[in-house]
């Protein structure tokens, strides 16, 4: 009996014992998660709507779990005060214009606070520190905005419902650019038409690069004409002799279309005789009377040359060296 008793007994201690040794892990797990066993200090943030936050959620900075949230108390102005008990040994991270903002732990998570933000040049919170907070959207914001996006997205999609429907009747620019051959086959040939010309243009380029390159291949006119002064001052030196010659013909020029008109005018004899018929025939009976007159004299001197009296002279004369 006495062995059965101890046995007993034995059994119950050691229940007993591993009873406290898992209350005594399951209290120091619960401490490590919620920090409760860290010294920390508290720093506040004053919200207009928390959004569903409550009491133990946790603190966040830079992705690293650093606190939870105390308390959540109304302020006499009608704000949410949030009290977060953050570790001491990561508050010289902290600047004091550092940020908080309500957040979601995962994408339908518990809600948490987020700090964020702050510059090296501000020292770092203290306790009692009262941080900046970012407003967070609402659920009800969100649905709202989202309902805005349907009616927007379908605004959208009934004008390209009209546009798509307008494309296929064949209207405006497009539409008559999907459906009409003609229209289609004339934007071709203007593309054509560009494609030829800018073909040209490439070509019209290539043409002056290989004039360009001429121009600078030594002992040739156009390189003479652009690089050597002495050849440039030739060229210009015939340039102002041609100038002159120019300018004496067109002195002659002017001369000669002088003299025409002066022999155009009736005022002169040269005038009269290119104008006036009748000088003309004047003219013409006075050189006929000559050559009669001429054609008797020589008659009379064949007479005198037979004559009697003066045949010794001519023949006289004929002797003569």
């Amino acid at each position: 009996m006495r062995s059965t008793k101890n046995t007993r007994a034995i059994v119950i201690g050691i229940f007993v014992f591993l009873a406290v040794a898992i209350f005594v892990a399951c209290v120091l797990t619960l401490g490590g998660q919620k920090k409760s066993f860290v010294k920390a200090i508290t720093i506040k943030a004053l919200f207009d709507d928390v959004n569903g936050l409550q009491k133990g959620n946790n603190v966040w900075f830079s992705g690293v779990k650093v606190g939870t949230v105390k308390t959540i108390d109304f302020t006499p102005n009608a704000h949410v005060q949030v009290v977060l008990n953050v570790e001491e040994q990561v508050t010289k991270f902290i600047r004091k214009d550092a940020m908080a903002k309500i957040s979601t732990d995962g994408l339908i998570g518990n809600k948490i606070i987020v700090i964020y933000g702050g510059t090296a040049a501000q020292p770092t919170v203290v306790s009692g520190d009262v941080l900046g907070v970012e407003k967070a959207l609402s659920t009800e914001e969100m649905l709202n905005t989202l309902q805005s996006n349907n009616k927007n997205l379908l605004g959208i999609t009934a004008d390209v419902k009209t546009i798509t429907a307008n494309l296929a009747g064949g209207q405006g620019t497009l539409g008559r650019l999907l459906t009409d051959e003609s229209l289609l086959n004339s934007m071709q040939a203007a593309v054509a038409t560009l494609t030829r010309a800018s073909v040209n243009a490439e070509r019209l380029s290539a043409n002056l690069s290989t004039y360009a390159s001429r121009l600078q291949t030594k002992g040739t006119l156009a390189n003479d004409l652009v690089s050597d002064t002495t050849v440039f001052s030739s060229v210009r030196a015939t340039l102002a002799q041609l100038q002159i010659v120019s300018e004496a013909a067109t002195a002659i020029a002017k001369d000669l279309k002088h003299t025409s008109e002066n022999l155009s005018d009736s005022n002169n004899t040269v005038g009269v005789l290119l104008r006036d018929p009748e000088a003309a025939e004047g003219i013409k009976a006075t050189i006929r009377n000559l050559q009669s007159g001429t054609h008797k004299l020589d008659e009379n001197m064949e007479a005198l040359q037979h004559n009697f009296l003066l045949r010794g002279f001519f023949k006289k004369k004929k002797a003569e060296p």
